[in-house]
């Protein structure tokens, strides 16, 4: 067994590629793309050393060409969650044992990997089965699934290596980080390959083993990313790939004793439903599971009197349309002064005039669509309650089309009641909503702003008066647990903005830093005596005389 003190590569984040006509990585990726259209895949669920097919086939499809077939995946029920359980309990052992270093090799093989020889795998994956466009498919499934590993494994170590600073003489105090006692249950969106990644990947590294349940929406990616971690190393049983509907899941899942915790990212009301069940059941484990998620959002954009128009239309025609509004940070309610306004939108149209709209193998499409029918159908519920409502005009888009794909043109809204539903629910679509307050009255529509939501995820203030930015960073404190200054409110990067919000958008456990893998362990302290006291009485209990 290896013994020394280890300093791991330094991380930095993955370079993001261009992407531009006659580049190597177009054409690598273009190949990709076409061979993975090419050909029909069967998806097993992973479990242990087995790769589970059930015969209960569930069809994959682009969402923006759902006619064509991608291949299949193999449905499991509550049978098989009973067995990814055991599978983890009984790889735990020998997983919390190995040493550091090791498991942080394979997670930094499987980064390398991900950036590497897999990276236009993994892009052509994610941009078919979850209809991103090449440069969304880039920052998410390439760069940000390589980034949380690098820098997890930074955090790992100085976690690590935080021990207690005193010493009285003649003892010795130590600290060790323990992994959770039990398993631990990663439940994962279909929007991000890198959070699925990351939210099994995390409380692995630290030495627990996990049960992974992603999205149904997301399988055709998830499997890659299985792919990689067992070609990277990561022992059987370490990290079980389920494909099983979340309420059966979470039956066997949270009436186990051995149940240690979950790390989330998905809706406000599952994450509810969930806490509910577990505090239900809490007298049934054997230990307080730790509960970590992140869910929805109600993303702002306030500007100033002061703002540049301009920053601010490009700002919400990125924040708010990129993957098609599909981000739980996606700029979907903003407040914009009266004296700019007409500034601000005919920028906010001429950009959206100029925006393409169709399938992620057409690079030059900037808009794509929602990830499945029942999207669709909410989506549009909204916009043409919104076309019906008074007080509400449609600016921009309102129209929508399933025939071949689930599109739906980039929607603005603008609104004279700033309480008006759209402004206050989250859609998670391409639906922006506006509305224009008085250039004097700042302050109230701060106000507004806080107020408006319950939740408390992202946001952004555009303005080039310092004191105005120093009362909005104040004002707007519990409002955004990412918090943007003349800048868009999506975009978090690895190891430089930490993600995660407050209220009811999650825990603000921050993925992508220390704070979220300090949820992962369990510490326990050891103080060793050298020469141990062999009489009870203290100096005290001497007599004066």
């Amino acid at each position: 067994m290896l013994k020394g003190f280890f300093n791991v590569p330094e991380p930095i984040n993955e370079p993001v590629k261009s992407y531009a006509p006659g580049s190597r990585e177009r054409v690598e990726l273009q190949a990709a793309i076409a061979e993975a259209r090419g050909k029909v895949v069967d998806i097993p669920m992973f479990i242990g050393s087995d790769e589970v097919r059930t015969g209960k086939k569930i069809r994959l499809s682009p969402p923006h060409d759902h006619q064509h077939l991608l291949g299949y995946f193999h449905e499991g029920d509550s049978s098989h969650v009973e067995q990814a359980i055991q599978s983890a309990l009984g790889a735990k052992y020998a997983w919390e044992n190995m040493q550091w270093e090791q498991r942080a090799a394979i997670f930094l093989k499987a980064a390398e990997l991900i950036a590497g020889p897999y990276r236009y795998k993994i892009n052509a994956a994610t941009m078919l089965g979850q209809s991103k466009n090449v440069f969304q498919a880039e920052i998410d499934a390439a760069c940000e699934t390589a980034d949380f590993l690098r820098f997890n494994v930074k955090y790992m170590t100085e976690i690590y290596s935080q021990q207690p600073s005193k010493n009285d003489p003649g003892v010795w105090n130590r600290l060790e980080q323990r992994p959770l006692e039990g398993f631990v249950f990663a439940l994962t969106p279909f929007n991000f390959t890198a959070i699925a990644a990351n939210l099994p990947a995390a409380p692995a590294m630290m030495g627990n083993t996990v049960v992974w349940k992603p999205a149904y929406t997301q399988v055709y990616s998830a499997n890659i990313i299985m792919e990689v971690f067992r070609l990277a190393g990561l022992p059987d049983g370490v990290i079980n790939l389920i494909y099983v509907d979340g309420p059966i899941a979470g039956e066997v899942v949270f009436q186990h004793p051995d149940f240690a915790g979950i790390h989330f990212t998905g809706s406000t009301a599952v994450f509810q439903t969930i806490w509910e069940t577990i505090g239900s059941n809490i007298r049934r484990y054997k230990t307080y599971p730790r509960v970590v998620g992140e869910t929805g959002g109600k993303d702002f954009v306030i500007a100033h009197k002061s703002a540049n128009p301009k920053e601010v239309a490009t700002a919400l025609a990125r924040g708010a349309f990129e993957f098609q509004g599909q981000k739980c940070s996606a700029a979907s309610r903003a407040y914009i002064p009266s004296n700019s306004w007409e500034q601000v939108k005919g920028y906010l149209l001429a950009d959206l005039a100029g925006m393409k709209m169709g399938g992620t193998e057409d690079f030059t499409n900037f808009v794509n669509a929602v990830i499945d029918e029942r999207a669709f159908d909410k989506i549009m519920a909204y916009i043409e309650e919104a076309k019906n409502s008074e007080g509400v005009q449609v600016l921009a888009g309102g129209t929508y089309d399933k025939s071949k794909g689930y599109f739906i043109a980039p929607t603005v809204l603008l609104v004279e009641d700033p309480m008006y539903k759209t402004m206050c629910e989250e859609i998670f679509g391409p639906v922006l909503t506006i509305y224009v307050y008085h250039s004097e009255h700042f302050e109230e529509a701060l106000e507004l702003v806080d107020q408006t939501s319950s939740y408390g995820l992202t946001g952004a203030i555009f303005s080039r008066d310092r004191y105005a930015i120093e009362l909005a960073t104040q004002k707007l404190r519990h409002a955004a647990g990412n918090f943007y200054v003349n800048d868009k409110p999506t975009g978090a990067v690895v190891g430089q903005q930490p993600f995660g919000g407050s209220r009811a958008s999650g825990t603000n456990d921050k993925a992508g830093s220390m704070i979220n893998l300090l949820r992962w362990v369990s510490p326990r302290t050891i103080k060793e005596t050298f020469v141990s006291p062999v009489d009870y009485r203290y100096p005290f209990l001497e007599s004066e005389e």
